[in-house]
């Protein structure tokens, strides 16, 4: 086949050494694998370990934005490549910013399906008590948790628009086929792991007596699940880390936000951040904020492969906790809330009415669940609930990613 230009370019040296030889140089391309070679029982793990790495990426985009909008950190400088741009500084996030965040991630989730549906084809009869099945299950839950937490419609494949909690049923319809395969397979791990990801489906759905039985499943210390992420290429980095790693990005700081006195005065390890003795500034000057602003930069993820938890024991604690308090069992929700501080040494959130408790509650999921893509969820939750307690103010800023261009311009569905 013909070679393209660039293709050609790096092989005309080599090129010309071989006919000097007297040699024949052919270049072939063998052209992309054919999808009747994916049917193979041995290929089928090699997809869904795809699916979980589309899965990555996607939560790699939103959780760094998400968390400019939601004051989970502020912009330090940059507003191009791993910066934070002008708008998303003031908490717009426009259907003109790129499709990125949403391909990503509508990526993951059709990886995910379609990787099920195969393994089902493939396998047959004999899928029902497979383990791979049961992952890709798993990540077909989380990516769809992942698009309902943080968009702010729903559209499958070139669809019609639909509400964003289709994907949270469609999560809880995978998590929930997850649980029986992983228990028909015997494998105790995922089958908490599916269980640990319906309990906090459940919650965004409302469905707090489900949510409290499955989160009651998982205990605390031991458990957490977690979405590695590799050094092979900037694309699988940890994009929290790498915007912030100063090689050469300073574009994001902890400085100015809750979470900057908040770990001052308590010390709680869950917010870490740092400083630098010589490089006080990000890497440009913030309009937002009045030009240069100190570079306080997170270290909950260290280094560029850090993994970001996906689910946790003590998650799930403050799913139960959620439950008591709209249940109005305020003792019973503080003490469910407190059991992580009294584990690290902290002092307890108190409260002796409804509003201090939710404030105490929404405080306490804001630094256990700090830099991991789910605050907007959670913001857009209690706004629709009308929760009482303070947050941060989110007064004029979007709780969702929109629809992008790229898709409203390209599905005959959303003219």
């Amino acid at each position: 086949m013909t070679m393209t230009l660039r293709a050609f370019v790096r092989m005309a040296p080599v090129a010309a050494l071989a006919l000097a030889a007297g040699c024949d140089l052919q270049v072939t391309n063998p052209g992309p694998v054919q999808a009747a070679f994916l049917n193979d029982p041995a290929a089928l793990t090699a997809i869904v370990n795809g699916a979980g790495r589309d899965l990555g990426e996607g939560l790699n985009w939103t959780a760094y934005t998400g968390a400019a909008v939601t004051r989970e950190v502020l912009p330090a400088g940059s507003t191009g490549a791993f910066g934070i741009t002008v708008r998303q500084q003031l908490g717009v996030l426009s259907p003109d910013d790129g499709g990125d965040w949403w391909n990503q991630a509508q990526r993951a989730r059709w990886t995910a399906e379609s990787g099920v549906r195969r393994i089902k084809e493939v396998l047959g009869a004999a899928a029902n008590n497979n383990a791979t099945l049961a992952q890709a299950l798993i990540w077909a839950g989380y990516s769809n948790r992942h698009l309902g937490e943080n968009f702010c419609d729903c559209v499958i494949d070139g669809g019609p628009r639909q509400s964003y909690t289709v994907y949270l049923e469609r999560a809880e319809a995978a998590f929930t086929e997850a649980i029986a395969v992983a228990t028909a397979a015997n494998n105790a791990t995922l089958r908490d792991v599916a269980t640990a990801g319906r309990a906090s489906v459940r919650l965004l759905r409302g469905n707090l007596s489900g949510a409290s039985a499955d989160a009651g499943l998982i205990t605390n210390n031991a458990f957490v699940y977690r979405m590695p992420y590799f050094v092979n290429t900037v694309d699988q980095y940890n994009r929290i880390n790498w915007a912030s790693a100063n090689q050469p990005y300073r574009a994001h700081t902890v400085w100015g936000t809750f979470y900057d006195n908040y770990r001052r005065t308590t010390r709680d390890p869950r917010v870490p951040f740092d400083s630098s003795l010589t490089i006080r500034f990000g890497d440009a000057a913030v309009t937002s904020l009045g030009g240069q602003v100190r570079w306080f930069f997170q270290t909950k993820y260290p280094v560029r492969e850090s993994p970001m938890n996906l689910s946790s024991g003590w998650e799930m604690r403050l799913i139960e906790a959620e439950a008591l308090l709209v249940a109005n069992d305020i003792p019973g929700a503080m003490a469910r809330l407190n059991l992580r501080r009294t584990a690290l040494n902290l002092a307890p959130w108190t409260a002796t009415n409804a509003t201090e408790a939710w404030t105490a509650l929404k405080r306490e999921r804001g630094i256990e669940l700090w830099l991991e893509g789910r605050r907007l969820g959670d913001f857009r939750r209690w706004a629709a609930l009308n929760r009482p307690g303070d947050q941060e103010n989110m007064t004029g800023r979007n709780l969702c990613f929109p629809i992008p261009l790229s898709e409203l311009e390209t599905n005959p569905n959303l003219r």
